[in-house]
C-alpha cells in the first residue's frame, strides 16, 4: 500500500524486492501469493503458455470492476471464444476508418489549440482518445452521455488497485458505481440496437450484432455473445483505448522534447510527409506506413514507459520456473518494465534511443502488448492512434514545457504521470509568419 500511494508508483514495490531478492521472487499482494518474473525466456513460455499450464487472472479488484466476462479477466476457452467473435473488428478495414476518425478529431481539437495555450498533455489525449473510442464502438461522440463515459471510466481505472471494499467512501465503491453508470449506457444502446430502434450507426457494437444476425440466417453454428459479455468488453476496449493509449502519447512527447536529436528527426520526416500529402483531408494507414522512423520513436516510447508494467497470470498447475517451484493457484507477472530495462537485453535501456529498432530487437524482449493468443487485439490501433497525434502535434507547434518532473500519479494501476505534462504551445504557422512580419 505505501508504493501504492507514492508518487515513485505502484511498481516501486517489485523493483526493490527484485534488487533485494533476484529476477524471480515471492510476494504477498492482497492475501495471495506472487510471484514475480523478469526473464524473456521464461516470459516467453508463460505468455505462450506452452504446456497449458498457465491461464490469466487480474487481482480481485480488477476483475470485479472489469466483469468476469472481459477479455482480460475470462478463462482460457471462454477467452478463445470472445476473442474469436472480436478479432473481425480489428480488420484492416476497421484500422483505416479508425485512423481516419481519430486524425479529423485530432485536427479537430488542434484547431482550437493557439499560440499561448497551456495544455495538459495527458488531458487532452485522454478526452480525445475516449471520444474516439465511444464513437468508433457505440457511435457516442457528443453530449452528456460522453461526458458520463469520460468520467466514469476514468474513475473505475482510479479503483484497480483499491481494497475491494464495498464500502461508499471507498475507492473501489465509487468505482463500482462508475462501471454501473457505464452499464447502464450500454444496456440501453444495445437494447435500442436489438430492438431495431437504431441501425443506421456505422460501429463495432453494430458490426457484431451484424455477423450475429447473418450467421444465424444461414444456419450457422454459432455462440453467440450475450449482452453481458458485450457489454464487459466494451468498458475493457474504452478502458484500453482511452488510459493506456493516452498515458503512452503523454511519455512519448515528455520522452521526444528531452531529445532534441530525436526530435529534429522526428520533425525532419514529418514536415517531408505533411508536404507529400498535403491536398489530403486526412492521414490514413498508407502515410502512417511511411512514418518509419516515427514508429520507432512510438515503439521506444512504449518501451521506456512500459505502461502496463506486468503482465499477470495464474499457475493452472504445480510447475517449475527458473528451478522456482510454483505451486497451482499462485498468480505469476511477467515483469515487462524489468524486461524492457534489462541492460543485457537493451543497450543503454535508459536512454530515449529510437534507432535501436529493428536492428536491437531480440524475440519477447519487447512486451507493451503482450505475446501469444493473449497478445492485445488492439495493437495496431493504439500505434495507429500514437502516430497520428504525433504527426500533428510537431508538424503544427512548438511547445515549451511547464512541469518536466516525473513523478507518478497515486493509487494508478498504469504508469501515469502525476502533473499531466503540462506544456505552453507555440503554434508553428502563427510564429513563421510572425518571423515574416518583422
Amino acid at each position: 500500500m505505501a508504493a501504492i500511494n507514492s508518487t515513485k508508483g505502484v511498481y516501486e514495490f517489485v523493483r526493490l524486492r527484485r534488487l533485494r531478492y533476484g529476477n524471480c521472487f515471492k510476494t504477498k499482494l492482497f492475501g495471495e501469493t506472487h510471484v514475480f518474473i523478469s526473464s524473456k525466456d521464461s516470459a516467453k513460455s508463460i505468455l505462450r503458455n506452452e504446456g497449458g499450464k498457465f491461464s490469466k487472472k487480474y487481482i480481485k479488484s480488477i476483475s470485479k470492476l472489469l466483469g468476469p466476462d472481459s477479455l482480460l479477466c475470462a478463462a482460457e476457452q471462454h477467452h478463445k471464444l470472445i476473442r474469436s467473435r472480436l478479432v473481425s473488428l480489428f480488420s484492416p478495414h476497421s484500422l483505416s476508418s479508425f485512423v481516419q476518425l481519430f486524425d479529423r478529431l485530432v485536427v479537430e481539437a488542434t484547431s482550437t489549440w493557439t499560440c499561448g495555450t497551456l495544455l495538459i498533455i495527458q488531458d487532452e489525449a485522454l478526452k480525445l482518445a475516449c471520444k474516439a473510442m465511444c464513437k468508433m464502438l457505440i457511435s457516442i461522440e457528443n453530449g452528456d452521455e460522453l461526458m458520463v463515459m469520460q468520467k466514469s471510466v476514468t474513475c473505475v481505472s482510479e479503483a484497480m488497485l483499491a481494497l475491494p471494499l464495498r464500502l461508499p467512501w471507498t475507492r473501489f465503491y465509487k468505482g463500482l458505481q462508475a462501471r454501473k453508470r457505464i452499464m447502464d449506457i450500454l444496456e440501453k444502446v444495445i437494447s435500442e440496437r436489438r430492438r431495431e430502434i437504431a441501425t443506421c450507426h456505422v460501429d463495432f457494437l453494430q458490426q457484431l450484432l451484424a455477423n450475429d444476425d447473418k450467421k444465424l440466417e444461414k444456419d450457422e453454428v454459432i455462440t453467440r455473445l450475450t449482452d453481458e459479455e458485450i457489454k464487459d468488453n466494451i468498458l475493457t476496449m474504452i478502458i484500453a483505448g482511452q488510459d493506456t493509449i493516452a498515458i503512452a502519447i503523454t511519455w512519448m512527447i515528455k520522452f521526444v522534447d528531452e531529445n532534441q536529436e530525436v526530435l529534429n528527426e522526428l520533425k525532419k520526416e514529418q514536415v517531408e510527409i505533411e508536404k507529400k500529402y498535403r491536398g489530403r483531408v486526412n492521414l490514413t494507414l498508407e502515410t502512417l506506413s511511411e512514418m518509419q522512423y516515427a514508429s520507432k520513436v512510438v515503439k521506444e516510447a512504449l518501451r521506456m514507459a512500459s505502461v502496463v508494467q506486468w503482465l499477470p497470470r495464474v499457475a493452472l498447475e504445480d510447475c517449475e520456473i527458473e528451478g522456482f517451484e510454483i505451486k497451482k493457484g499462485w498468480n505469476i507477472n511477467i515483469d515487462a518494465r524489468s524486461i524492457h530495462h534489462d541492460p543485457s537485453v537493451h543497450s543503454d535501456p535508459n536512454v530515449f534511443k529510437p534507432s535501436r529498432f529493428p536492428s536491437e530487437s531480440k524475440p519477447n524482449s519487447f512486451l507493451a502488448f503482450g505475446v501469444g493468443g493473449r497478445m492485445c487485439l488492439g495493437k495496431n490501433m493504439a500505434e495507429g492512434m500514437m502516430l497520428v497525434f504525433l504527426h500533428r502535434f510537431v508538424t503544427r507547434f512548438k511547445w515549451k514545457v511547464i512541469d518536466s518532473d516525473s513523478s507518478i500519479q497515486k493509487s494508478a494501476l498504469f504508469n501515469k504521470l502525476k502533473s499531466g505534462y503540462p506544456v505552453r504551445l507555440i503554434n508553428v504557422k502563427e510564429e513563421d509568419m510572425n518571423k515574416k512580419v518583422m
